[in-house]
């Protein structure tokens, strides 16, 4: 569970990036959720992109993927998710938070 100021600092990171992945009509599929899990083992932060044209809303496609990858929400605003999964082994953020 992430504090206020860890969620801040996360926001104010994840602020530089670009969305790695874009969730369309299909909405969230597994193979999805395989491929952003394999981004956050990497990065632990990912910007997820909800296009106008999916089934589901930001707050919804946000809730099911960290369900999914074992993320944690950050933020959703408008349509733009951001997911926080800590790296025990090769930290990228952690040794801020």
């Amino acid at each position: 569970m992430l504090t206020s100021k860890q969620r801040s600092y996360l926001r104010s990171e994840a602020s530089k990036l670009e969305p790695a992945f874009q969730v369309g009509k299909g909405g969230v599929s597994a193979e999805q959720a395989e491929g952003i899990e394999k981004y956050l083992a990497a990065h632990e932060l990912v910007k997820i992109k909800i296009l106008d044209n999916s089934l589901c809303t930001a707050d919804e496609a946000a809730a099911e993927l960290a369900k999914m990858t074992g993320a944690e929400v950050v933020t959703v605003i408008g349509s733009k998710a951001v997911l926080y999964k800590r790296n025990p082994e090769k930290p990228v953020y952690s040794q801020n938070l």
